[in-house]
């Protein structure tokens, strides 16, 4: 395992053996059927390739009224509870007693990407966010705390870990595109990112 730091993230690679990785699959595998992914609109028209649900009091949703938490699955079911083994992961990259309100569940398939971002809809910015990868190779590119500028580039395999903290929290990032099938992990191949957020 290392710790590496790119633009104020911090990146644990790999953070999870293969063991524990399995074990998160088998956690994500009664959530998807109780909460399925679902393909969000964008403000404005279109839908992102990106396929999502969520875990915990809150889920993240858009459609075309905006971006926004909710409580509750598009399907008016509430979103099930995290799972402990996410938790923990989050236990022991925060050091904090307070817990995520919300897992966010990303798929990304063959083709997918999400672009550059900010994670701004929560209340209290002084929370990391934290990002586990499971599955194929993702790019991650990180920017700025405003639009424009350098960027960098990292890829994230299977078990990374990034923590996204203190001035790092409201920096610009996404995922320009994935290796689709070269994890073994997934038996369909694709990419699994998960979220944590502290919400309220």
């Amino acid at each position: 395992m290392a710790k590496l730091w790119l633009r104020g993230f911090q990146l644990i690679k790999p953070g999870l053996d293969s063991v524990a990785q399995q074990q998160l699959v088998e956690c994500l595998r009664p959530i998807l059927r109780a909460a399925p992914l679902f393909s969000p609109e964008v403000p404005g028209g279109g839908k992102m390739s990106v396929r999502m649900t969520s875990a915990g009091a809150f889920g993240w949703v858009s459609d075309a009224s905006g971006y926004r938490y909710s409580e509750r699955h598009p399907s008016g079911r509430r979103w099930p509870d995290i799972p402990d083994p996410i938790l923990q992961i989050w236990r022991d990259t925060t050091g904090l007693d307070r817990l995520p309100d919300c897992c966010l569940i990303n798929y990304y398939g063959e083709g997918a990407r999400m672009g550059l971002h900010q994670d701004k809809d929560e209340a209290d910015f002084s929370y990391p966010v934290v990002s586990i990868s499971l599955g194929d190779d993702g790019l991650l590119r990180i920017g700025n705390q405003v639009r424009g500028g350098k960027t960098d580039t990292v890829w994230l395999g299977s078990g990374d870990v990034v923590v996204m903290g203190g001035e790092a929290r409201l920096t610009y990032h996404g995922v320009d595109r994935i290796r689709f099938k070269s994890s073994r992990l997934l038996p369909k191949g694709g990419r699994i990112n998960l979220t944590l957020r502290v919400v309220t």
